[in-house]
């Protein structure tokens, strides 16, 4: 049984009549009858009914026209989906995002990616350090990352597009907390809480600031994510420094300061080398007048 059978058959139970389908699928009605004579003979079962006035569908006729609809939508409707997805209108994108970046860009990216490509579906994993999304990128369980660099290993290219400060998160009632800005200098005394990863970018970051500013962070807590870190520093166990976006993050019993003459750290984009996936190529396009380029 071939499609083409399917389709002939349908011209043929909808026009009700053998020439007028033959135009419609423009071949000529003598291989039209006998493709659907070789149909009937295939299935074992009569569907038309043909008098030298017209041609009418038999009970069998009936049932195979609308199971045969069915079959044809479907197929119809699995090309188109497969064309989007070559074409990169269609298809999924697993995108990453490190710390705060969930909450300072993933909303504007998945508004850009709805309002283009409503078609691509957006996989979010979000608070993963930058390591852990380059292990990822090449695994292939990432197909795009907002992280820091720098990266880590080979086969990963990025752009970065945005520069961020770094910011102080005090507990509540910290002396800090009273004032506007911090110049780093002044926490030499003051217990840190960092990242768990051993090689966050971040935690490197801030190791090398409070180096240039004179002194070695102590290390008293470490936490996994942001999350637990801010409930840390929240809880009176230390202060962390971070990136400025965690003020997007508000948590109660933690409060966000400036921090004086610091280096600001990095924001990119960052994707597998040599990844062909058009659904990919399709959101880096979208994003590219969205996210400002350093």
């Amino acid at each position: 049984m071939e499609l083409r059978q399917l389709r002939y058959f349908v011209a043929v139970a909808e026009t009700c009549h053998f020439s007028r389908a033959a135009a419609r699928l423009h071949i000529a009605q003598p291989a039209l009858s006998q493709a659907i004579r070789q149909l009937e003979h295939e299935l074992g079962a009569t569907l038309l009914i043909r008098t030298t006035r017209r041609v009418s569908l038999t009970a069998a006729g009936e049932f195979f026209l609308v199971e045969i609809r069915r079959i044809l939508e479907s197929l119809d409707a699995g090309v188109r989906g497969v064309r989007k997805i070559a074409d990169g209108w269609g298809g999924l994108v697993r995108l990453g995002l490190t710390g705060t970046a969930a909450h300072t860009h993933l909303p504007r990216i998945a508004r850009t990616i709805r309002h283009r490509l409503p078609s691509i579906a957006l996989e979010i994993h979000a608070d993963l350090l930058t390591p852990a999304q380059c292990d990822r990128l090449r695994d292939g369980t990432l197909d795009l990352a907002v992280l820091r660099p720098p990266v880590i290993g080979d086969g990963i290219t990025v752009r970065t597009f945005e520069t961020e400060a770094l910011a102080v998160a005090l507990p509540a009632g910290h002396p800090f907390a009273a004032r506007s800005s911090v110049g780093l200098g002044e926490l030499g005394g003051e217990e840190f809480i960092m990242y768990a990863a051993a090689d966050s970018v971040v935690n490197s970051a801030v190791v090398r600031a409070c180096q240039s500013a004179g002194f070695t962070p102590r290390k008293a807590h470490t936490a996994q994510g942001t999350a637990v870190l801010l409930a840390l520093v929240a809880a009176g166990l230390g202060l962390a420094v971070l990136p400025a976006g965690v003020r997007a993050v508000p948590f109660e019993g933690a409060v966000f300061r400036d921090l004086d003459d610091v280096e600001p750290v990095e924001l990119a984009l960052a994707w597998r080398r040599g990844d062909d996936n058009p659904a990919l190529a399709a959101v880096m396009a979208a994003l590219d007048g969205e996210l400002t380029a350093a």
